[in-house]
């Protein structure tokens, strides 16, 4: 059972300045519209070794936002990896990057943001880094910190 979901505008008039707002435009892609949970992070650039292999680790309600460096060449993500992620108890993801298989993405119980959609697979060689701070849209995002996202946008403790 999961608690109401929380609307990132409510939240930003209750809590203002303790929390930042992403401005990219990220598209909501998955079955689940509103998302939040602790934050687990990776850096990579058009290569989803990491990725697939964090979303198979148990997730226990994480939300885990992935700086792809804003490529949109590749995808960092498809059907197969989220409903991995689905299965081990991950909240969403939150990808600065592209996906792909949108149409089975919107069918999961997982919350989905990305900047957009390519079929392109990207490369499997394991390159980049977890569980480090990044820089997404001027907003940092450690790991740790709680992680709101809706249609509205996406709000980041500080």
């Amino acid at each position: 059972m999961h608690a109401s979901p929380v609307n990132t505008a409510d939240l930003y008039d209750e809590r203002g300045e303790e929390l930042d707002s992403v401005p990219l435009q990220f598209q909501s892609l998955g079955g689940r519209s509103h998302f939040s949970g602790p934050v687990r992070t990776i850096r990579c650039f058009e290569d989803n070794a990491l990725v697939k292999a964090t979303l198979a680790l148990p997730g226990g309600g994480s939300v885990l936002v992935v700086d792809g460096g804003g490529s949109l060449r590749t995808a960092l993500m498809g059907d197969m990896i989220a409903a991995s992620a689905v299965a081990n108890g991950w909240a969403g993801v939150v990808i600065n990057g592209a996906v792909r298989d949108r149409t089975a993405l919107a069918e999961l119980p997982l919350g989905v943001k990305a900047l957009g959609s390519n079929p392109r697979k990207s490369a499997k060689a394991g390159a980049g880094e977890s569980g480090v701070e990044l820089e997404i849209g001027g907003v940092t995002v450690r790991p740790g910190v709680m992680i709101w996202c809706d249609p509205d946008g996406i709000l980041v403790e500080r």
